[in-house]
């Protein structure tokens, strides 16, 4: 989710660059990775389509059994299994990304550029969002809900009284804005230990642990810490086990930022990853039909088994979808340069402009799969059509949206 973040300043210190070139080494290019005076643009890539694939999936609800903010009038198995499939790796797959970015912005930014650019890029939308963007989405689940009559006017003071999910309307974690939220929060929480493991003797100890996980399959490992997570969080199902953001816990989601970090700080974690990545989607594949199958037998979800086999299934498919990308992803267009401008925009409107129009088809007499590609095009539409029109032209809206401040684009 962030414009500039893989760009290797030319301003760094001679002795960070030494450090750099003597324990952070650049990746080959003939290999699909980044040299320090390239852009990760398979990074740029797996950014933009997890944001295509977050959009999908937020259609999808609309249509599958779980509780949402506006249902169709018809509910759709299928549709059900998708979301459960994807949210096995979408959210950790952003939390990863963002960790990635974290670690090149580390590169040549001060603490405090670092801060105030996760403000600007994070705090500024959220903000946004939850006093403009989202009380349409809450009115639109409290009538749905019949929670509430009236017009959007007539309640939109009470979307002030109380918290959501609380009891509440104010929906303070601002509702799917909530990764803006806790990515500011992991950004100031690991900051300090970033820092510590750019230094240069932690930098040897990085380099001896990374030739360890450059071993064949050890990189697999990498999921025992995420399958402790979920075991300890299971013990907390009410507290810090809880999982309404986006089907992981927040512990866990601090897990895969750490990782992704982690990766980004030897090559050799991503060589393994490249090498890997064909077992991964296999086991991968594998893993998800048996997760499938407990559910479907009535296993429980936090079951010690459950717990165990949907950490390693995050972890295959993030293994995958990293090997895959690295491979195959590693350059630039057209395309992506202005994709990757407009991915934050689209990712703070897509859920409003879906409960949006979702509202106003929930009733129609159509058949699943055309009222999904009626909510999908639609919905695509109308998030381009502001971002183009109303966004990214003006210096307030690219302010507001989280986007690098340039000079205005005219008509």
């Amino acid at each position: 989710m962030r414009e500039n973040a893989y760009w290797l300043g030319e301003k760094r210190s001679a002795r960070i660059r030494e450090r750099d070139r003597r324990f952070l080494p650049p990746l080959n290019n003939t290999e699909g990775a980044m040299s320090y005076n390239n852009r990760r643009n398979d990074i740029d890539w797996l950014r933009v389509l997890a944001t295509v694939t977050i959009f999908l999936f937020h259609c999808a609800r609309f249509f599958d059994e779980e509780d949402w903010h506006i249902k169709n009038d018809r509910l759709d198995l299928r549709m059900s299994i998708f979301v459960g499939i994807v949210s096995q790796w979408i959210m950790p797959l952003f939390f990863v990304l963002s960790a990635i970015s974290a670690y090149y912005a580390l590169s040549h930014r001060t603490d405090r550029q670092y801060l105030q650019e996760r403000f600007k890029r994070l705090v500024i939308p959220l903000l946004f969002g939850i006093f403009v963007l989202i009380p349409p989405q809450v009115y639109i689940e409290r009538l749905s809900h019949l929670q509430f009559s009236g017009s959007f006017l007539q309640f939109f003071p009470h979307y002030f009284e109380g918290f959501y999910a609380f009891g509440g309307n104010f929906a303070w974690m601002g509702l799917h804005l909530w990764y803006l939220e806790i990515l500011f929060i992991f950004s100031l929480l690991t900051l300090p230990l970033f820092r510590y493991l750019r230094r240069e003797t932690v930098g040897q100890k990085i380099s001896q642990t990374a030739n360890f996980f450059d071993q064949p399959g050890v990189i697999f490992l990498l999921a025992i810490p995420l399958s402790s997570s979920e075991l300890l969080v299971n013990l907390q199902p009410g507290g810090i086990g809880r999982r309404d953001f986006g089907g992981w816990s927040l512990l866990t989601y601090l897990l895969f930022f750490l990782l992704g970090y982690s990766i980004a700080c030897d090559e050799r974690f991503q060589q393994s990853i490249e090498r890997h990545r064909g077992y991964a989607l296999v086991m991968g594949i594998i893993t998800t039909n048996i997760g499938l199958s407990l559910q479907m037998s009535g296993y429980s979800t936090r079951g010690f088994l459950f717990a165990l086999l949907r950490a390693f299934n995050s972890w295959f498919w993030l293994v995958a979808i990293l090997g895959w990308g690295s491979k195959y992803l590693s350059f630039s267009n057209p395309l992506l340069r202005y994709a990757n401008k407009a991915v934050l925009p689209f990712y703070i409107l897509h859920q409003t402009a879906i409960v949006i129009v979702g509202f106003l088809i929930a009733n129609w007499d159509a058949s699943v799969m055309v009222k999904y590609l009626v909510l999908s095009t639609s919905s695509f539409v109308v998030i381009m059509v502001l971002y183009e029109l109303l966004i990214k032209r003006f210096k307030v809206g690219r302010f507001l949206f989280g986007m690098k401040d340039t000079q205005r684009i005219h008509l």
